[in-house]
């Protein structure tokens, strides 16, 4: 489903400029294309992750929406935006579970042995591509900027 693009634009022009109400109309909105990004990004995940795709939104949606402020002026923008914090998180939540194998967490080795094998296939993945995408930022921004909105965002080159 995706959404009018006029209509989003309004909802994130309204929000940005801290118009009550106006994120609460924007999820309902958006909260179609949000979820086929997360079905995107989570379907080069292991099996049995411990996030789901409406997990995934969720957790982007309380981040995006706790900022102090939407700085998001267009569509586009906003969902280059979703689907970086979807990366973060899947890259954060990749690290947690690393640092858990190496001793870091609280879970015991018992929960964790079955899941830890299969993390260990996709989480070095992720990071090394969250390494790469740091270091062609380093060389040149708008590649990196337009690789992550073609392969987390889904966007085409007209709209990037």
């Amino acid at each position: 489903m995706v959404s009018d693009p006029g209509a989003v634009t309004r909802l994130l022009t309204a929000a940005h400029a801290g118009e009550p109400g106006a994120l609460e109309e924007l999820l309902p909105l958006v909260y179609g294309e949000l979820r086929g990004l997360a079905s995107g990004l989570m379907r080069g995940e292991r099996s049995g992750h411990t996030l789901d795709p409406t997990a995934l939104v969720h957790e982007a949606w309380l981040r995006l929406a706790g900022q102090e402020s939407l700085g998001f002026a267009q569509r586009a923008q906003f969902f280059a935006a979703a689907a970086a914090t979807m990366r973060r998180i899947l890259v954060d939540h990749a690290r947690a579970r690393r640092r858990v194998k190496r001793g870091g967490g609280t879970a015991s080795d018992s929960e964790l042995d079955g899941l830890l094998a299969a993390f260990e296939e996709r989480a070095g993945d992720l990071l090394a591509l969250e390494e790469a995408l740091t270091e062609l930022a380093g060389f040149d921004a708008r590649q990196s900027r337009l690789v992550e909105l073609r392969f987390f965002a889904g966007l085409d080159m007209r709209a990037t």
